[in-house]
């Protein structure tokens, strides 16, 4: 029995949304304990639920029907601007392709979530600067998006993930565009996020070499939970951003 607290909580959670005549259903039922300081992979093919799943999480969509609790509030209902504000606030997303706004700097990429936080030029500086170290892309902070790696790229957009101090690291596909080098590199940094900073990060994927990297695989088919895999036993704790 996993002994941290419980972050997030999915109560029979549907997803449901019309298309044309036909009503598509991504979701459906689905019971779901997320505790602080996790790793969770999401596998399963086109279509099972994955993205529908990490976006209610996220706070970027709501649930049709059950309920969606974080630290123990249902967020459900919440209206867009209370979304918004939950997002700020305990969310940092990743994504496949990185998102990083081309004409501005690394560090200007990572100063970007503070912008509409009231925050004193100070204290932005502190965040970004503390973002990039831990990142290990500090040494780059002045490049831009064009003069990067796809590992060093998707480095910053971590750090931009980071920069707020959210409980909850949501990645899409984080390593589908690297090399495998670069991509092992990635894992390492966001098993490290979860060992040592007790970030709670939910990941999909479709690499079940990059799954196992987390605590737990779910896998997904047609918007019912079809499995939960432990992957504790392949899981090293002492993994470092290297």
């Amino acid at each position: 029995m996993n002994k941290q607290p419980l972050l997030a909580s999915c109560r029979n959670i549907s997803k449901s949304y019309q298309k044309g005549q036909i009503l598509i259903t991504p979701l459906e039922k689905l019971n779901l304990d997320i505790f602080q300081g996790e790793f969770l992979a999401l596998m399963g093919p086109s279509g099972s639920g994955k993205t529908t799943l990490l976006n209610l999480l996220a706070g970027i969509d709501s649930p049709t029907h059950g309920e969606l609790l974080f630290k123990g509030e249902d967020m459900a209902h919440y209206n867009r601007r209370k979304l918004t504000r939950f997002r700020a606030k305990n969310v940092g997303y990743i994504f496949q392709l990185y998102h990083l706004v081309p004409v501005l700097t690394a560090y200007e990429n990572v100063e970007l979530p503070l912008l509409i936080q009231n925050m004193s030029s100070s204290e932005r500086h502190r965040r970004v600067t503390k973002a990039l170290e831990l990142c290990h892309i500090d040494d780059r902070s002045d490049h831009y998006p064009r003069q990067l790696s796809g590992g060093q790229e998707q480095r910053v957009a971590i750090a931009r993930a980071l920069v707020t101090d959210p409980p909850l690291i949501v990645a899409d596909e984080p390593t589908g565009d690297l090399d495998s080098e670069s991509a092992h590199k990635i894992l390492e940094l966001l098993a490290y996020l979860c060992s040592e900073l007790q970030k709670t990060v939910v990941m999909v994927t479709h690499d079940p070499k990059a799954a196992q990297v987390a605590h737990r695989t779910l896998h997904l088919d047609k918007g019912v939970l079809v499995e939960n895999q432990d992957n504790a036993g392949r899981y090293d704790k002492e993994s470092s951003c290297g």
